[in-house]
């Protein structure tokens, strides 16, 4: 299958930006912005006018990142300015977690009750999962200007927090600069979101991967622990739960597939969370991976190679899914419970009466907001399909599976047919993708 099927999402004036950036920067009227790690830093300090980043642990991962980007990534012009505005932002929020903490003590001795975490692969039904979840008031979660904004500049006299605004603002960028966002993953400013903000605080995670070509920071993250990170989301939680005034007898509802790799270090930080493990066939599970990075990437690089994505995206999946199965080994049978995707087509109402029965919960005050989220999901026309071509990435359907027959066999995962996802039930934020055979 060529390479020509897959179109690089980059609207004209994103094209106009990255021709007007490399006239100016090669006139020399001004310099490429710099991406040096200390310099951010002392930048950050004078925007801030504070100091203190916290645990010092963050600066690892995130040298290793600043490297990776500066020697691999290949960035044009557009994703130069990105990434060093994405950095600048890590480290303001560092810089204001650690002035609400210190201000205010309470916040870190604050409570957290177990958390219910839903661990699988990418495009997996996670999300699916989760929001049915959020929809349960009993349950606390993030909401998806918490997750983009962790921290909120600290007001004095208080003042209103800007970060639904700006998140509604940025939302409204990224989906005319990139469309295709919107259909992959559907959300907004107030929806229920994934806590993958929280972990980037600490220069972690596999979002760096998805977005950039950062292999060599890839490798570094996957041999080191996870915990620092971990612990600072947890503080963050605090902040969230503490700034809400949320009942800390709420358990909160986590997941990322961050968690498949880093299931240790969560368990550590959260010795007691529950854990519900989504399951899918795992040509879909890489097939939309691949096309959630080719997106993403596409649009801060000239240089993007379908193929790379294809191998790189089907080791990772096969070590997230190796990392998890040797984590479920030490996890209690009573502390988890699994949830197959094609099972929660069929059937989401018996899955989810099987999970409250799980969590000894009784499911029956919750089934009317599920019920809704349902309803709205099934008339929002934004759940739609999102297609792509295995052989586009330089993968073949049979070959992925291959490569997974222990995995589909020990967790007893069907192979999914392209016909039937086409025709199949409502569509789904992160769920429903149409698995094209190469050629």
């Amino acid at each position: 299958m060529p390479v020509a099927d897959l179109a690089l999402p980059r609207p004209a004036p994103l094209r106009l930006a990255n021709h007007l950036l490399d006239a100016v920067w090669n006139s020399r009227l001004s310099a490429p912005p710099e991406m040096d790690g200390e310099a951010m830093e002392t930048r950050a300090e004078q925007q801030t006018g504070l100091a203190d980043f916290g645990d010092p642990w963050f600066r690892r991962p995130l040298r290793r990142l600043l490297q990776s980007l500066a020697e691999e990534a290949q960035l044009n012009p557009v994703g130069r300015i990105v990434a060093r505005a994405y950095v600048l932002k890590l480290l303001k929020e560092r810089l204001w977690a650690q002035q609400w903490f210190g201000e205010n003590a309470e916040i870190r001795r604050r409570p957290l009750a177990p958390p219910v975490v839903v661990v699988g692969p990418m495009r997996s039904g996670t999300t699916r999962l989760h929001r049915l979840l959020a929809a349960d008031s009993r349950f606390a979660h993030l909401r998806m200007f918490e997750t983009m904004c962790p921290v909120p500049r600290p007001a004095r006299g208080g003042g209103r927090d800007r970060r639904p605004w700006l998140a509604a603002m940025s939302l409204g960028l990224l989906h005319r600069v990139n469309p295709a966002t919107a259909v992959v993953h559907p959300t907004g400013p107030m929806a229920p979101e994934e806590e993958l903000g929280l972990l980037v605080a600490s220069a972690w995670g596999m979002k760096h991967e998805a977005q950039w070509r950062v292999p060599a920071y890839a490798r570094w993250c996957e041999a080191d622990d996870a915990t620092p990170a971990y612990a600072h989301m947890a503080d963050l939680l605090r902040l969230t739960g503490w700034m809400r005034q949320e009942d800390p007898g709420k358990p909160w509802l986590l997941k990322t597939p961050q968690h498949m790799l880093d299931l240790p270090a969560l368990l550590r930080v959260f010795p007691d969370a529950r854990i519900i493990f989504t399951h899918r066939d795992p040509a879909a599970v890489v097939g939309s991976s691949c096309s959630l990075a080719w997106n993403q990437m596409s649009l801060q690089s000239d240089h993007v190679d379908p193929r790379w994505i294809g191998r790189e995206w089907l080791r990772k999946t096969r070590l997230k899914i190796d990392r998890m199965t040797a984590a479920r080994a030490g996890l209690p049978a009573g502390r988890m419970i699994d949830v197959h995707f094609d099972e929660m087509d069929r059937d989401w109402h018996g899955v989810m009466r099987r999970i409250y029965r799980f969590l000894d919960l009784d499911m029956a005050p919750a089934e009317p907001a599920m019920g809704a989220y349902m309803a709205r999901a099934e008339r929002d026309r934004r759940y739609r399909s999102h297609s792509y071509r295995l052989g586009s990435f330089g993968l073949e359907a049979e070959d992925v599976r291959e490569s997974f027959r222990d995995y589909l066999r020990d967790f007893a995962i069907p192979v999914e047919a392209a016909s039937r996802k086409r025709e199949s039930g409502p569509l789904w934020a992160d769920d429903r993708t149409a698995v094209v055979a190469s050629g």
